[in-house]
């Protein structure tokens, strides 16, 4: 099963160091790009990303970053 693409471009995302961060991976939350539960009874998880520093990071829209849950920008592709 392939996942939803939530968009063809990434999701700009300020974060905060020392927070963690619930990236959705099967494109379906209502909440991008973070998961809001919607993969349950699939087999797709949420993926967790750790913020090291305060900035602004990249996380994936489209699903298919090699570099999941951070954006390597594979959209330009689809």
């Amino acid at each position: 099963m392939a996942a939803h693409i939530a968009q063809k471009a990434p999701y700009p995302v300020a974060v905060e160091a020392g927070k963690s961060y619930w990236w959705c991976s099967c494109g379906q939350s209502k909440n991008q790009p973070f998961c809001d539960g919607s993969h349950k009874g699939s087999e797709f998880t949420p993926v967790k990303w750790d913020a090291t520093e305060s900035k602004t990071v990249y996380f994936c829209g489209c699903k298919q970053s090699g570099k999941a849950p951070l954006c390597d920008g594979a959209h330009k592709a689809l």
